[in-house]
Parts: structure tokens; C-alpha cells; sequence
């Protein structure tokens, strides 16, 4: 016989077996029966945070990190509607993040009055909630209620998608049946086979073969499995510009990271060029392709991406990246001459002088660091920050690649040093930082230290880079390292390259509080990668005018 348990438990069961290793949230008070029972029956630790889309960004990068699903628990309307930028992330990024908002109970969705936090109508929520999750329920009804809990969190992890779960607050403490554990959504093992030996054939016949590794990679967390692949086909491998990060930490023969119009001569020629080009977890997206997917001959491509493979003029509908990799590396050969010697190399050696810091400063103070100490986890935020992480030795990262929006960086640092274990670096730049960077101040309740590098060129960087003319980009001084001790950490202040190698020693050294370094930098000066992702954008636009104007 089973023995019933409260729905709570059974929720906080099942998200521990699917693969949850902690919890992000804000209380509210449709929520506070819910939070009530994760604090008291400690089956994952609780993070809270200040604000919802902070929570969102933390929850998010925790489960991007491990390869696992998130979890954020906010309340009804304004908690969980306040975490659409979040969960839009998530979605457009393929990351399978579990929304769980509290909700009214069944009594309150009968009283005939409009209720505190509702929109136009009580499912309002779940309307909005349909457009940036793939997955959906709400635990109104115990005899439903586990199997529902097992439908979406199965779609969470087998589409890596975000997912939304609605609680009721009069379901929280209900008895339920446990949830049914997870099973795998078997992909079809001829199909995959058969596409195996189709994509070898390629590789095999191809004199430039190469492999761009995509999102999908780490979201499947299969890294181990791609990097020996590609240890057997000894082929050139590069990152999407999504995907940096990828493989850092195994001794896959990575050439760098592919960014189209905008990214290196070498590792362009190495994919562009390429007449055998396998992409493994890819998205299609501008970003990716550095404006311009046309640089890349699909004609003589394999793309495994969302359970499908497409090979040239065909497709594989029910192949998975995991599976395929599998079935790849069955008949992996050596057919190529790349190796780990054949790996990216970074700026080092920076010239500790009065002169004004530039991004390309930064990347080298950096790694140097990293040359001395060891890499660290990076967390980045959109902007010129991100586009100089390019210059940086290739480590495991965060960052929101394709959405592109402000705000992720400071609690996904956050969430990366949960989910890692490890003291995380965030990149982030003046005006991102104004968003969440005060997310911090929860820094000194959990013990969490990040190294903070805030690029503050007093503008909107990457939208100043697109309009120089304008002032509308332009933002103040807020001096942020001077309000790092308030909230519980350490802030200095550099605008020479010496004092930014001093900065980041000294921040390395000090482990007891998170350390926040403010870098002052000309608004003028741009990291490479950004200079070369405007000229190919604006290159772009000026072509499009001439073929419309001819």
C-alpha cells in the first residue's frame, strides 16, 4: 500500500529526483504555505533573493551550470509575472527552468471579488505563462495532481525547456500518491544508427570536416561524451558563441570560439570553409552566426538540435543529441589531425603601467590571473563585457548569448557559485549592474564571495557602439565601489592598467566577503570582438540599403 504524502512533499520529492539540486525564491502570501514546507522539510536548500527577475537569473544559470533542471518559487501575479524576462531567457536559450508560483485557493476563485496580484481574469497568469514555457499544470486536484507533477518535469528535462507549475495554497498540505518516477523518452536507436553512420560518411568524405558545439551539449550534460568524440575524429572544434564555455574543463581540440562576420580569421576558416560540418546542440540564431548564417554552407552540414538531426536536404525526426552521440561514438575513426596542441590561445603579460584601460586590458589582466591561479566559473551579463570574455581563457561560463538581455550577470554569479561550489567571477557592465547588481547583499547571508569586474564606461556600451552620436546612451557615475561595504563586500576603484592588476591580486587573495572591482574605461574604447560585430552589422545595413535603393 502507499503511503500518502502531503502534495508539498511530494513536489519537493520529485524535483529532487528529476535532478534538482536547490530551490531559488521570494515568499509572497499566496506562496507561504509552500515556502513554509521547503524550509521545514529541508529536502532542497532554500537561496532567497530580492527581486523576482534576480531569482530567475540565479535559478536559471544554477541549472544551466549542472546540467540539471533550476527552480524558482515566487507568488501569484506580481512574483511570477515579474519573472517573465527570466523565464523568456530560459526558453529562447533552451534551459529547463521549473516556475512554481503559489496561486489562490479554490475558496478565494469563488468569492466573485477581484483578488490582489490577479491581471483581467484568475488564469491570466497561465495564459502568459503558455507563450515562454513548454510545459504547464496547476495542482488543483489530488488524484491528478502527481502525475501532472511527472508530466511536466519529464518535458522540462527531455526538451530542456522551462516548465510552469501552479500551487494552489489550500493544495499545499492535501495527500497525494507519490510522483511516478522520471523515464526516459527513448529516442528511436535504429534512426540514430542509421544517422550515425550518415554523419561519419560526411566527415569521412569532407577535406575540411569540423564540429561547432552548441548549447545542447552542456544542457544534456553529455561535455565528456563530445570531447572524447572529438578526441577520435581529431578534428578542428569550435563553440558557438552561445555555447563559450563548452568542453572547458575536458581536453577536447578547441580551436576557439565561432562568431561569424565578427569572430576570429582562424576559427572562421576552420568552420566556413568546412565541406563536413557536424553541429552538435547549435542554435540558429544571429548571434551565433555573427549576423549572417549564409557564411556557413548547409549543404554540406549536420545539425542535431530539439530531438531532430538534419542532414542537408534530409531529416532525422526522432534522433536526440544524446543519442546520436552515443551512436557516434560507436563508429568514431580518427579521420583528421587536429590536437590538443592545436587549442586557442589568450592575451597574457599585461603592461602594469598609468596608461587607461581598455576591454582588451581587462581579458589579459585576467588571464593572467587564471595563468597564475587557476580559471574560475564566469558568470557575464550582455554587453561589451560578454564580447570581451571572448579575449579570456576559455573556462565554463553563463550568459545570455542569444536573448541578449540586461541583468543576468550578478545572480547568475550567484547561482553559478551554488550550483559549482566554486567562487564564480561576474562580468558586468555600468548599466546591467544597475539592474540587479544588488543582489549582492545577499552575498554575506550565504557565504557567497564572487569576484565582481564592473565595466563602467558611464554608458550603455554596446548601444553607444551602434549610436555615437547620441546622449540618450549616455549614463552617470554612480560610484559602485564605494556602495560595496554597505552591502557586506569590498569595492575599489582602478582607471590605470597598474592598478587593475593590483585590484584583481588583491580580490583573488581576499576569500571573505564578495569583492567588487569598479573599472573605469573611456567610453570610446570597445573590446575586439564588439568592433568587429558593429562593422559587420553595419557593413550589413549598408548593403541591405544599396539592394533595395538599386
Amino acid at each position: 500500500m502507499v503511503t500518502p504524502v502531503k502534495l508539498a512533499h511530494a513536489l519537493l520529492e520529485a524535483l529532487k529526483d528529476y535532478g534538482a539540486g536547490e530551490i531559488f525564491g521570494i515568499p509572497g502570501d499566496f506562496a507561504l504555505p509552500f515556502f513554509k514546507e521547503i524550509e521545514r522539510s529541508n529536502t532542497l536548500p532554500l537561496y532567497t533573493l530580492s527581486h523576482e527577475p534576480g531569482v530567475g537569473f540565479a535559478a536559471d544559470a544554477a541549472g544551466r551550470y549542472s546540467s540539471r533542471l533550476g527552480v524558482a518559487a515566487v507568488t501569484y501575479g506580481a512574483g511570477a509575472l515579474n519573472m517573465i524576462n527570466p523565464i523568456a531567457t530560459a526558453y529562447a536559450e533552451k534551459s529547463p527552468l521549473v516556475v512554481i508560483s503559489g496561486a489562490p485557493g479554490a475558496a478565494e476563485s469563488t468569492m466573485g471579488l477581484g483578488l490582489h496580484h490577479q491581471v483581467k481574469h484568475l488564469n491570466s497568469q497561465r495564459l502568459v505563462m503558455q507563450e515562454v514555457t513548454v510545459a504547464q499544470c496547476v495542482l488543483d486536484d489530488a488524484d491528478t495532481a502527481p502525475g501532472e507533477i511527472a508530466r511536466v518535469l519529464t518535458a522540462a528535462r527531455d526538451q530542456s525547456l522551462p516548465v510552469y507549475i501552479e500551487f494552489p495554497r489550500d493544495m499545499v498540505e492535501v495527500e497525494v500518491s507519490t510522483v511516478p518516477a522520471y523515464q526516459i523518452v527513448e529516442t528511436d536507436k535504429a534512426a540514430a544508427s542509421a544517422c550515425a553512420q550518415e554523419v561519419i560518411e560526411l566527415l569521412s568524405a569532407a577535406k575540411r570536416p569540423a564540429l561547432l558545439l552548441g548549447v545542447e551539449v552542456r544542457r544534456y550534460g553529455i561535455e565528456d561524451k563530445v570531447a572524447d568524440l572529438a578526441r577520435k575524429l581529431a578534428i578542428p572544434v569550435a563553440t558557438s558563441f552561445m555555447g563559450r564555455g563548452i568542453a572547458a574543463e575536458t581536453d577536447a581540440p578547441l580551436i576557439g570560439t565561432y562568431l561569424g562576420l565578427a569572430g576570429e580569421t582562424d576559427v572562421r576558416r576552420a568552420i566556413e570553409h568546412s565541406d563536413g560540418l557536424l553541429m552538435l546542440g547549435v542554435i540558429l540564431s544571429d548571434t551565433n552566426f555573427g549576423v549572417s548564417r549564409r557564411q556557413v554552407d548547409m549543404r554540406t552540414a549536420a545539425r542535431a538540435f530539439g530531438r531532430k538531426v538534419h542532414m542537408a536536404h534530409h531529416l532525422y525526426p526522432d534522433v536526440s543529441l544524446p543519442a546520436l552521440v552515443d551512436a557516434l561514438l560507436k563508429l568514431a575513426v580518427r579521420i583528421g589531425k587536429a590536437s590538443r596542441s592545436d587549442k586557442a590561445e589568450y592575451p597574457q603579460g599585461l603592461a602594469a603601467d598609468d596608461k587607461p584601460i581598455r576591454p582588451i586590458d581587462i581579458a589579459t589582466a585576467v588571464n593572467d590571473l587564471f595563468a597564475q591561479h587557476g580559471t574560475m566559473p564566469i558568470a557575464s551579463d550582455m554587453g561589451d563585457c560578454l564580447f570581451t570574455a571572448m579575449d579570456m581563457m576559455h573556462t565554463p561560463m553563463v550568459a545570455p548569448g542569444y536573448y541578449a538581455t540586461m541583468g543576468p550577470g550578478v545572480p547568475a554569479g550567484l547561482g553559478l557559485q551554488v550550483a559549482s561550489g566554486k567562487r564564480p567571477m561576474i562580468l558586468v557592465g555600468d548599466g546591467a549592474f544597475q539592474m540587479t547588481g544588488w543582489e549582492l547583499g545577499n552575498c554575506r547571508r550565504y557565504g557567497w564571495n564572487p569576484i565582481v569586474l564592473v565595466f563602467n564606461n558611464t554608458a550603455w556600451g554596446m548601444l553607444k557602439a551602434f549610436q555615437s552620436e547620441t546622449a540618450y546612451n549616455d549614463l552617470d557615475d554612480w560610484h559602485f565601489a564605494d556602495m560595496a561595504t554597505c552591502l557586506g563586500g569590498r569595492g575599489v576603484r582602478v582607471s590605470t592598467r597598474a592598478e587593475l592588476a593590483d585590484a584583481l591580486a588583491a580580490a583573488y587573495a581576499d576569500e571573505t566577503a564578495f569583492q567588487l572591482v569598479e573599472i573605469m574605461i573611456p567610453r570610446e574604447e570597445l573590446s575586439r570582438t564588439l568592433e568587429r560585430f558593429t562593422a559587420a552589422i553595419a557593413a550589413k545595413s549598408a548593403l541591405g540599403k544599396k539592394t533595395q535603393s538599386g
